[in-house]
């Protein structure tokens, strides 16, 4: 009895679906280096006469964001950021002190594009209770997108100060 296929076509179809399939794979993307696209002095108006400025510099694999809320020229908030990566989930926590400390995780999920969710809903971010859609539309802007409920509720735009 013939067989359909000889052994050699079989191997070349095995390896074409091999090709196929290692395209496919989305390659790991590098956490520590997509967040240096933070890296600077930021600015961001946050509502009515009030603004925003974070200074964020390099420290370690990760980041240090000093940060203050300005209205009419006066601070009434002022805070510290500590970004750091953490290998096990691949993922950047950040420590965020202002009035109250909150933990953050963020993540890149394309080269300009990257989460952030509350440390105590890693486990499932999907039902987190707020999330931050942000993306990098250049090198000096960024928007970033509140969802609560996965409903959109604020919109702001942060520009680079030069």
């Amino acid at each position: 009895m013939k067989t359909l296929f000889s052994s050699s076509m079989i191997v070349l179809l095995l390896l074409c679906a091999n090709g196929i399939q290692a395209q496919t794979t989305q390659t790991k993307l590098n956490q520590v280096e997509l967040i240096k696209q933070f890296i600077g002095n930021w600015k961001v108006e946050i509502g009515k006469d009030t603004t925003a400025f974070y200074d964020i510099k390099p420290y370690g694999t990760g980041l240090d964001c000093n940060f203050k809320h300005v209205t009419k020229g006066k601070i009434f908030v002022e805070g510290k950021e500590l970004w750091g990566y953490d290998k096990a989930s691949d993922k950047m926590i950040v420590a965020y002190e202002g009035m109250d400390m909150e933990l953050l995780v963020l993540w890149f999920t394309s080269k300009s594009k990257c989460v952030f969710i509350l440390y105590k809903d890693i486990s499932n971010p999907e039902k987190a209770s707020f999330k931050l859609d942000t993306e990098f539309k250049s090198p000096d802007m960024y928007l970033q997108t509140k969802l609560v409920n996965d409903k959109p509720v604020l919109n702001l735009t942060y520009k680079r100060i030069k």
